[in-house]
């Protein structure tokens, strides 16, 4: 029987690879065969998520220096990895950011920086990593979206990053539309809020606002979803694997929630 998860003799580059989400999806790629590198703007965060996925995995990851928001990095970070690897196969777009304020206190500048981390520069690496793509007439793309693409928050602050995820939800439909005569698949999974570093000082702030514990904070917040925990990075992985795997070469366009079930009752 086919191994429906095998990525063996695929080559795979995770945007946003030096930690949390990214890192744990390029370990995973790897241990199902892939020939995986991870990229980001700060090298000594790289060369350290590589030595741990060394560690890790007994085998060997590389890096690439770039900053996604901008377009001459993109291409020259392409063109490495193709250079490097002969060939890309699957690209995960894991890099963005989360500015939060009232909408009648956000600051224009931060509202654009939100929106160009968390959409051109995807647009930017489907762009330059989707031309090799449509060379070889395959490709798996996978863009890490948000269950904020779908549905709004109850609180202020999310105006930038709700209506970045709608515009990342889309442009992974039409990316679809127009990569998929190529043979290339383009899919977005949307967790749910995760307990990564990126949000902890988001934790403390909401925490501080309800008068709690961050402990009791995150307590309040499983208990109101159906399977009552917090999301873990580890809990979207298998998801990643599926979008980038021959199991779901039928599948694109599409979103997929690993949520904790918040969007069926959101």
């Amino acid at each position: 029987m086919a191994n429906y998860f095998d990525l063996t003799g695929k080559t795979a580059i995770i945007i946003g690879g030096a930690g949390g989400l990214g890192q744990l999806v390029a370990k995973a790629f790897a241990e199902a065969g892939a020939k995986v590198a991870i990229a980001s703007r700060t090298e000594e965060k790289l060369k350290a998520a590589c030595e741990q996925l060394a560690a890790e995995t007994g085998k060997e990851f590389k890096y690439y220096v770039c900053d996604a928001t901008k377009e001459a990095d993109v291409e020259a970070c392409a063109a490495a990895f193709v250079k490097d690897f002969g060939k890309v196969d699957i690209l995960v777009n894991s890099q963005g950011i989360n500015k939060k304020h009232p909408v009648t206190e956000f600051p224009v500048e931060e509202f654009e920086q939100t929106m160009t981390a968390n959409v051109t520069s995807i647009m930017l690496t489907c762009k330059h990593f989707g031309k090799y793509m449509m060379e070889n007439k395959y490709g798996k793309i996978v863009n890490v979206t948000s269950v904020r693409g779908k549905i709004a928050t109850k609180g202020p602050g999310n105006v930038a990053y709700c209506a970045s995820k709608g515009a990342l939800d889309m442009l992974t439909k039409q990316l679809a539309s127009e990569f998929g005569p190529y043979g290339i698949t383009v899919n977005g999974f949307g967790p749910n809020i995760m307990k990564t570093p990126m949000m902890n000082k988001i934790f403390e702030m909401r925490a501080n606002e309800a008068g709690v514990t961050v402990e009791k904070y995150l307590e309040m917040q499983a208990a109101n979803l159906p399977l009552r925990r917090m999301s873990d990075p580890e809990d979207c992985v298998g998801t990643a694997l599926f979008l980038a795997a021959p199991a779901s070469d039928f599948l694109t366009g599409n979103i997929l929630y690993p949520d904790g079930g918040l969007t069926a009752i959101g």
